[in-house]
C-alpha cells in the first residue's frame, strides 16, 4: 500500500571537493558551506531538503558517486576511500536535519512507503560507478552491511575491471565484450546482498548480459531512449524490450544530452521520452529520475523545488492516477521488495 502519493527520484548526486586547497585527495566533508546547503533553499545545489518540500518529492536516492580512473591497485583504494566518506556523508544526513524537519534513511521499500506517510522525506543510498570494488566481491557485502547500499552502476564513463562503459574517452573500444568475469562474480554478490544491478553507462554487451546473469531484475537508473535521442548513454528499443521482458525498469531521466540532440532539453522532451517507452514496454517498466547535482536539470524542472510540474505533465499527457504512481515511485519500489526478497531465500 503506497501513501497518497510518493515521487521516487532515483538518481541524485551529492556535490564532493574533489581536492583541499593543497592539492590533496579529500576523504572527508571539509566544506562546511555545502554540508549546510542540503538544508537552505538558497544554493546553487539543484536538490536540497527545503527544495524537495517546495516541489512534493518525497523519497531520493542519493549517489556516492566516483568518476573513472586508473585500473590499478593505488586508483582502486583512492576510490574505496572516497566512496566510504561519501556514504558517510549520506548516512548521517538525518542526524544533521534542523529542529522540526524529519528526514530518514531508508533501506527498506516499506520504510520508504513508511516514512514518507508520515510525512517524512527518505533517503537511500546508493552507488554510481563499481570501481571502488577493485578486485574484491566481497566488498559489496560490506557496502549493503555497513551503509544499507541498495544499487550500484557497474560502470560509469570508461570502463572497469567489472564491465565495458557505453562511453569511452580514447583508448579501447571494448575491454571484456560486456561483463567480465569478475563482473559475474559482483553481479551475484549484489543479489544475495539486496543490492540492485544498475545498467546505465554500461554498453549494450554489458546490459544485455547484466540481464540474463542477475537472479533479480535490473534497472536503468538515469537513461533515455536512443530512438529519441541518438546518444550511446541512451537505450535502443532492443535493450528495452530485454529489460522489460526480464521484469526491469528504465528511469527515464532529465538529463538535457540525452533528451535531444545538442541539448537544451524540456519537460516536454521528458514526457515524450517516458511516453515512447511506455507504449513500447508497458508502464510498469517505466520510472523518472533526474540527475541532480550531476548534470540533471531541463526548462520546467530545473530543481527539485518543480518536481510538481513533472505530476502536472504526466497528467497532461493522459496518464491516470494508478499510472502516474506506478512511474513516479511504485515500479521502483517492486523492484527493491524484490531484491529483499532473493536476499532472504
Amino acid at each position: 500500500m503506497y501513501p497518497p502519493f510518493l515521487t521516487f527520484d532515483t538518481h541524485i548526486d551529492i556535490p564532493w571537493p574533489e581536492k583541499t586547497p593543497e592539492g590533496l585527495p579529500v576523504w572527508e566533508r571539509t566544506d562546511e558551506t555545502e554540508r549546510t546547503s542540503l538544508w537552505d533553499a538558497n544554493t546553487k545545489r539543484r536538490f536540497t531538503i527545503p527544495k524537495a518540500r517546495m516541489g512534493g518529492l518525497t523519497s531520493v536516492c542519493l549517489t556516492a558517486y566516483s568518476p573513472q580512473g586508473p585500473l590499478t591497485d593505488e586508483g582502486h583504494q583512492a576510490a574505496w576511500k572516497r566512496v566510504n566518506a561519501m556514504l558517510q556523508a549520506i548516512c548521517s544526513i538525518p542526524q544533521e536535519a534542523p529542529e522540526g524537519e524529519s528526514v530518514s534513511l531508508c533501506i527498506k521499500a516499506d520504510d520508504i512507503i513508511q516514512t514518507v506517510s508520515d510525512g517524512g522525506i527518505s533517503i537511500t543510498p546508493v552507488i554510481e560507478n563499481g570501481y571502488p570494488l577493485g578486485e574484491d566481491p566481497a566488498r559489496v557485502a560490506f557496502l549493503a552491511q555497513s551503509y544499507g547500499v541498495r544499487y550500484i552502476t557497474l560502470t560509469h564513463n570508461g570502463h572497469n575491471l567489472l564491465a565495458d562503459s557505453a562511453v569511452v574517452k580514447g583508448g579501447e573500444i571494448t575491454k571484456h565484450g560486456g561483463l567480465s568475469s569478475l563482473g559475474r562474480e559482483v553481479i551475484g554478490e549484489m543479489n544475495r546482498n539486496g543490492v540492485l544491478v544498475d545498467i546505465s553507462h554500461g554498453a549494450v554487451e554489458t546490459m544485455m548480459q547484466a540481464v540474463t546473469c542477475s537472479a533479480v531484475p535490473v534497472f536503468a537508473s538515469h537513461s533515455c531512449v536512443r530512438a529519441l535521442c541518438d546518444h550511446p548513454r541512451n537505450l535502443t528499443d532492443r535493450q528495452l524490450e530485454v529489460l522489460a521482458d526480464a521484469g526491469g525498469v528504465v528511469q527515464i531521466t532529465a538529463m538535457s544530452p540525452f533528451l535531444k540532440r545538442g541539448g537544451g532539453g524540456t519537460l516536454e522532451d521528458l514526457m515524450a521520452h517516458i511516453r515512447y517507452a511506455v507504449e513500447l514496454v508497458g508502464v510498469e517498466h517505466v520510472g523518472i529520475s533526474s540527475d541532480f547535482d550531476g548534470g540533471g536539470g531541463i526548462k520546467g524542472w530545473v530543481d527539485a523545488s518543480e518536481t510538481a510540474h513533472v505530476t502536472q505533465a504526466l497528467e497532461k499527457a493522459g496518464f491516470d492516477k494508478s499510472e502516474q504512481q506506478a512511474l513516479w515511485g511504485g515500479n521502483m519500489l517492486r523492484l527493491l521488495a524484490q531484491a529483499e526478497l532473493y536476499k532472504t531465500r
